[in-house]
């Protein structure tokens, strides 16, 4: 099992805590884990990202090479087109948000956008602002990107809803249970379009 992840977004929208659940997931699995720094401006309103990487076996560097992702997961659509050279052509997935974070004057017409990603041959888009409401709060729109990347991680969703009570534990049993409802609303999207 080889997963090569890039993490895309702006600050503030949670791609740490998507690294650090994918993270926790593999580690439960006994699966070998690099992550590269995180590039870009981790504050509020600076775009984001970061290289994931997951085997089963020994990982050289945390860096992905160009055209080799398998997934580019975002939780901002034009962040996810920042990316794209990285994505491996034939076989990868973009995974994205259609929610626009904008923090530009210029921000590019989001119909031009999401056509941009609707045009490549493996996405799956998703309103998860409107998803994380319908589960309690828009703070987890992140969580709904992730649960809609589940199907394409290679990772056991059982080892994401672990991932998630230990790390929101310590914020209550509420957070927890919001987190998980959002994960698994988030995967039920990409079923349905899978």
């Amino acid at each position: 099992m080889k997963k090569d992840i890039i993490l895309a977004g702006v600050g503030g929208q949670g791609i740490l805590t998507i690294a650090t659940v994918i993270g926790t997931a593999a580690l439960i699995e006994g699966l070998q884990l690099k992550q590269a720094e995180v590039h870009g401006m981790s504050q509020r309103g600076g775009d984001v990202q970061s290289h994931l990487r997951i085997s089963s076996n020994p990982i050289a560097s945390d860096l992905i090479p160009e055209g080799k992702a398998d997934l580019v997961i975002s939780v901002e659509p034009m962040e996810s087109l920042r990316y794209i050279n990285m994505l491996n052509k034939e076989t990868g997935w973009i995974i994205t948000s259609m929610n626009p974070f904008v923090n530009i004057p210029e921000y590019p017409d989001l119909e031009v956008i999401l056509n941009e990603i609707w045009n490549l041959p493996h996405n799956v888009t998703i309103d998860a602002e409107k998803v994380a409401k319908e589960q309690g709060s828009i703070k987890a729109a992140n969580i709904v990107v992730l649960g809609a990347a589940l199907p394409y991680l290679g990772i056991k969703p059982e080892s994401f809803e672990k991932a998630i009570e230990s790390i929101f534990a310590k914020k209550g049993d509420d957070m927890v249970k919001m987190n998980l409802k959002a994960l698994h609303a988030g995967r039920q999207l990409a079923d349905k379009r899978g």
